[in-house]
């Protein structure tokens, strides 16, 4: 059973639930729900995570924003063109400690997608997190990046504004940033609009995000001339979690609950939470010259070759 069947199969079965006041029904529902969701979860390919990933219901960077910090402080702009919704970023505390968050969002209703650009940053977008990471380094505060974007916004106004410069030098810069860096990708980590803020000391992925060089579609349409194969480009590119990780291009993997992540949130919170804390304490514990040694050494290192 697809991931795709399964969420058609949990849907009529959710209904059913809603519907039905019998005790012992009630309890033959969830049983079949927790059936149908742990087959779909044991057999889950390329194709099923990018589903997961790209799913409406999935959590977007707000909600995690809203979880794992408080005192959340908004900061806006680039000081060069103007502000860009599509990076949500601020300062706040992260189980107490001060903190630097720069995370694509994507948004949630219809309204808020639009206005965020559907987390596609333009040149402003990543100017903003120049900005933002180096009043980090200033104040020596760690940085959070959030990864879940399709890709850098490709509009005309973009690249005349510099999208690829402004790309590059997100790269550079975080290259020799002296606070740790930790970047995860929650959902769709997509082309260099995803690369842009993935330079860090920790790169980990939640288990049903995705993170490839472009889309599968544009990836069918370019080695097959034929966008119907965006199921068999899926497999073929290694996208998923556990083909990143074995690669060695991520540090760790976050598990996703069997019964989805937006039906179980706070399971993925509880890891991050553990996760974040254990791996700041090690970072902060390093020396300026270790941590960016470490860091060149990790990035030359990308896929085991060296």
């Amino acid at each position: 059973m697809s991931i795709h069947q399964a969420l058609s199969k949990v849907k009529e079965l959710q209904t059913l639930l809603l519907e039905t006041q019998d005790v012992d029904e009630r309890l033959n529902l969830k049983n079949k729900l927790q059936s149908v969701y742990q087959k779909a979860y044991d057999n889950m390919g390329a194709s099923d995570r990018l589903i997961m990933a790209r799913h409406p219901h999935r959590p977007k960077a707000q909600q995690y924003v809203d979880a794992l910090i408080t005192d959340f402080h908004e900061l806006k702009g680039d000081r060069q063109f103007r502000d860009d919704p599509a990076l949500l970023a601020g300062i706040g505390k992260f189980m107490s400690i001060p903190i630097t968050i720069l995370a694509q969002n994507k948004g949630t209703t219809i309204e808020e997608k639009k206005a965020r650009n559907f987390g596609m940053l333009h040149p402003e977008g990543y100017r903003k997190a120049i900005r933002l990471a180096k009043q980090a380094e200033k104040f020596k505060r760690p940085i959070l990046n959030l990864i879940d974007t399709s890709g850098a916004y490709p509009g005309v106004g973009a690249e005349e504004r510099g999208q690829g410069q402004a790309i590059g030098d997100c790269l550079m810069t975080f290259s020799d940033l002296k606070v740790p860096i930790i970047s995860i990708v929650i959902g769709e980590g997509g082309s260099g609009g995803a690369l842009a803020l993935s330079v860090a000391d920790r790169l980990i992925m939640l288990e049903n995000a995705v993170y490839s060089i472009l889309s599968p579609e544009g990836f069918a349409a370019i080695l097959y001339k034929d966008e119907s194969r965006v199921a068999e480009a899926t497999e073929k590119m290694g996208i998923t979690a556990y083909d990143l990780y074995e690669k060695q291009i991520i540090d760790h993997i976050i598990k996703e609950p069997v019964n989805t992540i937006f039906e179980n949130f706070d399971y993925v919170v509880h890891q991050l939470n553990n996760y974040i804390f254990q791996e700041l304490k090690i970072l902060q514990s390093l020396k300026t010259n270790k941590l960016l040694d470490l860091r060149s050494k990790r990035l030359r290192n990308w896929g085991g070759q060296v």
